[in-house]
């Protein structure tokens, strides 16, 4: 079996297998995105979002132009030196995600929730209907 160097997103060099050292250069600092599912209903647009490990306390959840934009900082609770990991491949540190929204909703009436480590934001739509036909006079 050959010894292969591997790149693991989180900073981390593996020169053997099992074996995982830290990447002292720190080229690379990626936030990481946070993994989303985005669907609507009759009433609602909704979005969900796996974040496990942290508290809706400390979730930034802003609106910025036509995006909704969700940050937070998820603490690896078992960060020490004296941790050799065989595997890391949860993500731990920042994470942000931002979302195109569409035009018709209304932010102001939106929510968000966490349940068993899932973020939840409702936003519901728009009531009035701004769609429509247009008639063409001839004069």
């Amino acid at each position: 079996m050959k010894n292969k160097t591997k790149i693991i997103e989180n900073n981390l060099i593996s020169k053997k297998p099992g074996l995982v050292q830290e990447n002292k250069s720190k080229i690379f600092d990626p936030e990481g995105e946070l993994v989303i599912d985005v669907y609507e209903t009759g009433s609602d647009f909704v979005v969900l979002a796996a974040i496990a490990g942290i508290q809706i306390k400390d979730v930034d959840i802003s609106l910025e132009k036509e995006m909704l934009v969700i940050k937070g900082n998820r603490e690896n609770p078992c960060a020490g030196p004296e941790n050799k990991y065989f595997y890391q491949e949860c993500y731990w540190g920042p994470f942000s995600r931002k979302i195109v929204l569409p035009e018709n909703i209304n932010i102001a009436e939106a929510a968000a929730e966490m349940d068993k480590g899932v973020l939840t934001i409702k936003i519901p739509k728009n009531k009035q209907n701004n769609k429509g036909k247009l008639e063409v006079k001839s004069s």
